[in-house]
């Protein structure tokens, strides 16, 4: 069977075999619109510190610039709708709020084993070449899944689904075979912006474009130094990314909660209690987030996040916890140890800080807080 013949229909019921909620075939290409919308988020610096954005614009812009053979995108989703709306979790001040797609095993993993066993069975059947991808690749993935009518991009700029809402997990195999295109999704956001509206962090600067330096969940993940101040407060128990502007969505009525067990939550990473988190050193810390994505930013900059969700949660009782980090190795952390106990203390956090006050090595540390 050659790739011209090939019935789309058999990929859709594969997919759907092996897990996805939705397929659908793009061109392999993106629009002018998206190219200059990702060459005005660069410019402008939106993208912060992940400077493979930059390095590997001329290659994101389009699937094309990659793979020069490439004809089609294979797109796929698959739905991780919560069982709670997470933005009732915001109350629960000690208590860390982990983003609804981390509280489980690495969605790359899980996707990437999915989409290799879907492309290895397309090429054989349809006698085509095929790349995979899982947010792993320089390919925007968004303006392809809603060119193939997956979705559109909300104003929050990730995708909708009339089906699911925003709770969608993306997934792309290119390949050289000649396949017909879906007809692309229209916007459906209207004049809501509830999105925009909810963020703690005025994130997005005008609708459809973010500012990821402001974001939350960049703040936590990505960002590698201090959370500059003026952003730890609106911070709250977030201690792994920001579901807000996600879980806003009215389109989520329609969302069901997600049907594979892979992607349910483990319990012991639905509102950990943050004192729990606080005595995780190094080995505890990897043993909790055995293949999860949030062993991928380490302990020290997880501990910095706990240590925030600490300092506003108004809980006394956390501060035996957080005043034993004033001895860390790491001087992120000892930092916002000290901020803190200042949050929890008010001014009797002096008396406790007054004996590393003199220490050489964290008069820095004092002066970034």
């Amino acid at each position: 069977m050659t790739s011209s013949t090939f019935e789309p229909a058999r990929l859709i019921d594969k997919a759907r075999a092996l897990g996805f909620d939705a397929c659908a075939i793009a061109p392999a290409r993106t629009s002018e619109a998206a190219q200059e919308a990702l060459k005005a988020f660069v410019d402008a610096g939106h993208h912060g510190e992940m400077a493979w954005m930059e390095d590997t614009l001329e290659r994101r812009l389009s699937p094309e610039a990659m793979w020069p053979e490439a004809r089609a995108a294979i797109m796929l989703t698959a739905n991780y709708g919560p069982l709670s709306n997470p933005l009732e979790d915001l109350a629960f001040q000690d208590r860390g709020l982990i983003s609804v797609y981390a509280r489980n095993k690495d969605y790359h993993d899980v996707l990437k084993k999915r989409l290799k066993a879907l492309a290895r069975w397309f090429a054989e059947e349809a006698g085509a070449q095929v790349k995979v991808f899982v947010d792993t690749a320089p390919i925007m993935e968004k303006p392809l899944a809603a060119a193939a009518g997956l979705g559109w991009q909300g104003k929050h700029t990730n995708l909708v689904s009339r089906q699911s809402g925003s709770w969608l997990f993306l997934g792309s195999i290119l390949t050289d075979a000649a396949l017909p295109a879906d007809a692309p999704e229209v916007d459906h956001c209207g004049r809501c912006q509830s999105c925009l509206d909810v963020c703690p962090t005025d994130a997005f600067p005008a609708p459809y474009q973010l500012d990821a330096r402001r974001c939350i969940s960049y703040l936590t993940i990505e960002h590698k130094g201090h959370i500059p101040e003026e952003f730890r407060k609106p911070i709250g128990n977030r201690i792994y990314g920001c579901d807000d502007c996600l879980a806003v969505c009215p389109w989520n009525k329609f969302a069901q909660v997600a049907h594979d067990a892979a992607f349910h939550p483990r319990p012991e990473l639905t509102l950990p209690a943050l004192a729990d988190l606080l005595s995780l050193d190094e080995e505890s810390f990897r043993q909790v987030f055995t293949a999860s994505p949030i062993r991928r930013i380490g302990r020290d900059r997880f501990i910095r996040n706990v240590l925030i969700a600490a300092g506003n949660s108004g809980a006394a009782a956390l501060v035996e916890s957080v005043k034993a980090h004033l001895e860390d190795p790491n001087p992120i952390v000892r930092a916002m140890a000290v901020w803190a106990l200042r949050q929890l203390l008010g001014d009797r956090a002096d008396v406790v800080l007054a004996g590393i006050r003199a220490r050489e090595t964290d008069l820095g540390v004092l002066a970034e807080i």
